[in-house]
């Protein structure tokens, strides 16, 4: 029979309260919530293919060998309770709870001649332990195969595969979710949370290089498993997509939106350190742009950025959190967290200050994503000498070069590079232009 246990039912106790410190946990006793209390597995029936699906749900690629001397000191140390049954694990489970429960023969108090189950977990490459901001790659810089576009959180996203350097889709006949954690280890997460079909992380573009996936959920890329190279009947609004589990960072602990009307919206808000204590404070907004809020909605895990706001003095927040804690704050985009991004440290800097004119976000679960079709720009592109007076238009609405003004109308002409353009939304939503009609112009030449 299967097991009936959800994700908070399961976890992995470090040997060190001090351990506990360190995020992600990647190591220690896998223990179950049998009736409100945790007990230990016991490894008597325990294998690598066990350990191999607790750490995919942990947001870890794989599993690796433990210095198991260390535990059975630990363990001869203390009384522990034993969970009564085994687990039964092919390895390629997504969860645990896919695997069958074992019988609960040689399963007592005392599990007689074993010791408690232990799991250690490859860290995986976008969360590799270092001693500067936490984490670092740890793994060479190698062309991937393998990307997610498109996803408003890390580890989640629309599945596009390189070819003949070529990137395109995946086709989502036969999609599942073994498939899907193949994409995720790859990738140096854990396995999948959901295999997503139907293109509801966005569409993409150009071909759709794989289809009819099936995946046995232990080769090294998804490019190894067995595929249809036909795509013939799929389209873009069939691409495939993952949303990956990832280790517990903590991230979302670190900053919280203040004042707003609804949880997506507010003033933002830091903890950080002053004076050897915790303290809630504001990050300065000069400079404050679209890159940073997407960075801080990404982090509270609330989507992608509407709008980024450098005054926020409508917006009533914690009083006691009014001084300015972050500023210079300079983001590529790609961080995880705010305070991965470049700032100025312990020197803040902001002279206008930061209760009013705190940084501010509006944050939104889908948004737009427009592409322009390149191919298209340079198959189609030519120079083209246009005489004066067919520019007229041009000239009226400041479309052409300050030099234009001193050009005859009647016998001068000017050298244009012309193309035909072509824009896609790749998004989730409809694309709508944040200015309203009454800043657009109108115009009588192109009406």
């Amino acid at each position: 029979q299967n097991m009936n246990i959800q994700v908070e039912d399961i976890r992995i106790r470090p040997i060190l309260a001090t351990y506990r410190k360190r995020v992600p946990v990647t190591e220690g006793y896998v223990e179950v919530k049998d009736e409100g209390s945790w007990k230990q597995i016991c490894d008597k029936h325990w294998t690598m293919k066990n350990s191999r699906v607790v750490c995919g749900m942990f947001g870890f690629p794989s599993e690796r060998k433990y210095n198991t001397n260390v535990y059975k000191m630990f363990a001869s140390r203390r009384k522990q309770h034993y969970w009564p049954y085994s687990m039964e694990c092919s390895g390629s489970e997504a969860h645990i709870s896919s695997c069958q429960l074992g019988s609960q023969a040689g399963h007592n108090s005392s599990c007689a001649s074993g010791m408690p189950a232990v799991v250690s977990c490859v860290p995986g490459r976008a969360f590799a332990p270092s001693s500067h901001s936490g984490f670092r790659k740890a793994f060479r810089q190698e062309q991937p195969l393998v990307r997610l576009k498109g996803g408003a959180n890390t580890g989640e996203g629309r599945v596009e595969v390189l070819k003949n350097g070529e990137w395109g889709t995946v086709c989502d006949d036969n999609w599942n979710l073994v498939s899907a954690s193949v994409v995720c280890r790859e990738l140096g997460f854990g396995s999948a949370r959901e295999a997503i079909t139907g293109a509801r992380l966005g569409q993409g573009m150009g071909p759709i290089h794989l289809n009819e996936i099936d995946c046995t959920g232990f080769e090294k890329s998804v490019t190894d498993c067995k595929f249809n190279t036909e795509s013939q009947g799929c389209n873009h609004e069939e691409d495939a997509a993952v949303r990956c589990n990832v280790p517990a960072m903590g991230f979302q602990n670190q900053l919280r939106l203040s004042g707003g009307r609804n949880p997506y919206e507010g003033r933002v808000e830091v903890l950080a350190e002053r004076n050897g204590t915790l303290r809630w404070g504001t990050v300065c907004s000069h400079n404050w742009g679209t890159v940073e809020a997407m960075v801080v909605c990404r982090q509270l895990g609330l989507g992608f950025a509407s709008h980024a706001f450098q005054e926020t003095w409508y917006w009533h927040g914690d009083v006691s959190a009014d001084d300015v804690v972050m500023s210079g704050v300079k983001c590529s985009g790609t961080e995880m967290s705010l305070s991965h991004c470049r700032h100025d440290g312990a020197h803040v800097a902001c002279p206008r200050g930061g209760g009013r004119f705190g940084a501010g976000v509006s944050c939104s679960e889908t948004a737009p994503d427009l592409v322009l079709n390149a191919e298209l720009v340079e198959q189609t592109a030519y120079l083209e000498d246009r005489p004066m007076f067919l520019l007229q238009c041009a000239l009226e609405e400041n479309c052409l070069a300050s030099s234009a003004h001193n050009t005859s109308l009647t016998s001068g002409y000017r050298r244009l590079l012309r193309f035909s353009s072509q824009i896609h939304n790749n998004g989730q939503s409809d694309f709508r232009p944040k200015n309203g009609r009454h800043a657009w112009v109108w115009h009588d030449c192109h009406r």
